[in-house]
């Protein structure tokens, strides 16, 4: 039984390989590219673990409701809410502790205590104008330490499943690709949904594979990037 979602998924490709790429993101409508290692992905997920524990006072067991985009950073804080034991909940929902929102959905943000906004810039920029009352994360974050002391998992981790059980689904997913350490696999995928998640993210780290995701995709570079990023399996 796996205590933490986490640490589960960050060993292996830690020890393994911790200075390739892991997660390499593209938005073909911006040209914005950012690639980051599992020890850069590691340490923004520990940031955001201690954010939420140190500045929000987050508990094993809290609940945080998600409304992110498929993103290196959404990836690097559905691992930081694992990390520090919390359960993610997609979209908008009222019951959760904190709230996760890009910053172009602000409106949606359900009626909680606590609003994390992302402008998901690649420079790390503040969301400009931000309502009283919320917190911007790329600010917030970057003081925060990239080490964190491992929590046990809640009992749920996401939309009520156990760790155990996103685990038993990302290790089925992958071995219904055939993917291994050895693959590069390019998603166009969105994260919506629990299974779009475990399909698209954690099914890719359970096996040790790397991820390029790509967004806002422009069919005319398809050819070049899966030539260029060496990928050996796309997902849609």
């Amino acid at each position: 039984m796996a205590s933490n979602l986490t640490q589960t998924l960050l060993d292996p490709i830690l020890a393994a390989d911790p200075a390739g790429p892991r997660i390499t993101f593209y938005d073909d409508a911006t040209g914005e590219r950012v690639e980051v290692s599992a020890v850069t992905l590691a340490n923004w997920a520990a940031k955001t673990a201690n954010l939420l524990r140190d500045e929000f006072a987050f508990e094993v067991g809290g609940k945080v409701s998600v409304l992110l985009p498929a993103h290196w950073q959404t990836a690097a804080v559905l691992l930081g809410t694992w990390w520090a034991g919390g359960e993610v909940v997609l979209g908008a929902d009222d019951s959760a502790d904190l709230a996760m929102v890009a910053a172009d959905r602000l409106a949606e943000a359900p009626d909680v205590d606590e609003v994390l906004a992302f402008s998901l810039d690649a420079f790390g920029k503040a969301v400009p104008d931000l309502p009283i009352g919320m917190t911007d994360y790329a600010t917030s974050v970057r003081v925060h330490g990239d080490q964190f002391r491992i929590s046990d998992g809640g009992a749920a981790a996401l939309d009520g499943r156990s760790v155990d059980e996103v685990l038993t689904a990302a290790r089925a997913a992958a071995d219904t690709h055939s993917w291994t350490a050895a693959d590069r696999v390019l998603s166009t995928a969105s994260w919506n949904t629990p299974d779009e998640i475990i399909e698209g993210l954690v099914s890719v780290l359970v096996a040790g594979a790397s991820l390029v995701q790509v967004t806002n995709a422009d069919e005319e570079k398809s050819e070049r990037r899966t030539e260029t990023e060496k990928v050996t399996a796309t997902l849609t």
